[in-house]
This record gives structure tokens, sequence and C-alpha cells, in this order.
């Protein structure tokens, strides 16, 4: 089986949703579940944030011209419907069900076009960002669906590898290719060390940092989170690894 880890960094007025979570950086949506045929798709998302944030997420995905996840720039007369299953005043549970039309396009279509049958997802969505992670065999065409995938989001959104791999690789050795950060991500985390961010205190800012990178904010905080993310996993994966057996004379 192999891993393919890619976000989607949506300009301004072509995602309701993203354009909804740029208004609050604390907040953001992942995936408990989501599933897709060739011409349905469902899923349950899980809302974080404050009852404001919550509030504008679940009018984005209520009563937005067409379903979230669609590729499609306009109304593709899609037949879509998302429902509240639980509600608290920091979080949100969503059921969206969607039949789609010859017009429409999705992520987890063009996956099944070109990587195979059962596709595992798993999502996450702050901000103009938008995370996948889809286990696959490893027989079908890489390529071929980031081809597609980026005629279908064309000028919308800016699509960024972040990790392919097998997901069986061990994560203890440093070395490995699966243990390294993007590009983006690593020169982030360069330019954040020698600028002074890590400092304390902080020798510029994130909007400071941002401006010098040529780089939108956003995109910034969004790739040194990831960066800062991956660091911390690794070091409590290398911390937790099993000491070698001492061998006795």
């Amino acid at each position: 089986m192999r891993e393919l880890v890619f976000a989607l960094e949506y300009e301004p007025k072509c995602n309701r949703v993203a354009d909804t979570l740029a208004d609050y950086p604390d907040a953001w949506i992942r995936s408990l579940s989501l599933h897709v045929t060739e011409d349905r798709l469902w899923r349950v998302d899980h809302a974080t944030g404050t009852p404001d944030a919550l509030a504008d997420i679940e009018d984005a995905f209520l009563n937005s011209d067409y379903y979230a996840d669609c590729l499609a720039t306009e109304d593709c007369d899609a037949t879509q419907t998302t429902q509240i299953l639980d509600q608290t005043d920091d979080t949100l549970v969503l059921y969206s069900y969607w039949e789609r039309t010859p017009l429409c396009s999705s992520i987890p279509h063009i996956a099944r076009d070109h990587l195979g049958d059962g596709l595992l997802f798993d999502t996450r969505h702050e901000s103009r960002h938008y995370t996948w992670r889809i286990i696959h065999s490893g027989e079908g065409d890489v390529s071929a669906f980031f081809d597609e995938l980026a005629t279908a989001v064309g000028d919308c959104a800016r699509t960024e590898i972040l990790r392919t791999a097998a997901t069986s690789t061990s994560t203890n050795n440093t070395n490995d290719r699966t243990t390294r950060l993007s590009p983006e991500q690593e020169a982030a985390l360069q330019a954040a060390v020698e600028h002074g961010y890590y400092e304390s205190p902080r020798e510029i800012d994130v909007g400071g940092l941002a401006e010098h990178l040529n780089v939108p904010r956003s995109t910034l905080t969004y790739r040194l989170r990831r960066a800062e993310e991956h660091l911390a996993k690794e070091h409590v994966a290398h911390e937790n690894l099993p000491s070698e057996p001492s061998i006795s004379p």
C-alpha cells in the first residue's frame, strides 16, 4: 500500500468553506469518514472552533450554491444534502451526501479514476489549505491523478505535494524520504530559524517573515504548523523506540 499526502491552497472566492476558515485561523475541519462510488460521495466531518466560527462553517455547508467538495466553478445541478449530527459550543459534526452530474468533479472521484478502488481518505481543512491523505494500492497512475487534479482546480487553487511513500516504511530511518519535510516546509522552517522567529523574545513575527518570503501569511502559518507537527511526531516516535537489548558477555 502507498500513502499520498498533498494540499490545495485555495484562492479567495473560489471555495466558500476555505473563505470561511480563512476568517477564523484557529478553526479547522477534519474528516471522520469519506466514501465514494462512481457517481456518489458521502462523508462525516468534525469541525472545531468558536461559536461564531462554527455558525459560519454551518452556513457554508448548508447554504452554498453547490457542494463544497465539488471542483466545479459554478452550480452543476448535483443533488446534495448536509445534516448536523452533533453540535456543542466548540464542535460541529456534519454528514454530507452528494450525487454528482457529468459536470461535477471531486478529488475522491479523480483519485478513484486513476488510483483504483479501495481507497482510504483522510482530510484536514484549515484556513485556505485543504490537506488530503490517500491510501492506495500503488498500482494506479499518480502522475495522471495530479494532472487531472491540476486541470480541475485551474487557477482556483495551488497543489503542494507533501509526501508519497509506502505505508509500511519504518519511521526510525531518519534518512528515508518519507521522514523529510516538503521543500516548502523546509524553506519556511529554515527562514524562521535564521530570522529569529523561534527566539525568545521573537525577533520577527509571522507577518514579517511572510513578507520576507513573499508568501501569504496564511500559507506560511500552514507550512510552519505542518513542519512543527512533523518534527514533534518524529521526535516522540524516536523517543518511544525500544532500546537495543544489552548483550551479556
